[in-house]
């Protein structure tokens, strides 16, 4: 990325701006993807969520984090963080705005309070920051996915429940 380029909170960014981003990264259609159906009801949390501006302050990229919980087959909700979605323009991929903007939400992050990490994502790319496959394969979510694509990352892989279904934290 670019010496100059800023990451700044996504909440300073005027929503229609980052919905943009969100278009033109996704698609118009993206509302009606899984991911959406997990986080569904609840908003996202601006401590977690940043925009990417280029040297020219132009937006080029955000991430968002939302609070989710895996509930276990007793019943029982164990809350997680969902990140995602982790959106850079198509022409600006590949000059390190995403690694920045996940670089950024990692630092963000509460280090005594750290939550188990959920996403639907590439395990090519999201496997560098720690996330995997290996302890979601029998969890669910509300919608059609790709089993491999289903990603947790934590430091304590031993406290997540080995079954249960993804969905909004309502508390």
């Amino acid at each position: 990325m670019k010496d100059n380029a800023k990451l700044i909170p996504l909440e300073a960014v005027p929503a229609d701006m980052f919905e943009e981003v969100l278009d033109r990264a996704f698609g118009a259609d993206r509302h009606g993807r899984t991911a959406y159906k997990v986080r569904a009801g609840v908003e996202w949390l601006p401590a977690l969520s940043f925009a990417a501006l280029d040297d020219e302050d132009m937006l080029v990229g955000t991430i968002q984090v939302w609070p989710v919980a895996l509930s276990d087959p007793q019943d029982r909700r164990h809350p997680m963080l969902m990140v995602g979605p982790v959106a850079v323009v198509p022409d600006r991929q590949g000059e390190g705005f995403g690694l920045a903007l996940m670089a950024a939400m990692t630092q963000a992050m509460d280090s005594e309070a750290n939550l188990p990490q959920v996403m639907i994502g590439d395990p090519e790319y999201y496997g560098r920051f720690g996330f995997s496959a290996a302890p979601t394969k029998d969890w669910s979510v509300p919608g059609p996915y790709e089993p491999h694509r289903l990603l947790v990352r934590t430091a304590y892989p031993s406290i997540l429940p080995g079954t249960g279904t993804l969905g909004p934290w309502i508390g």
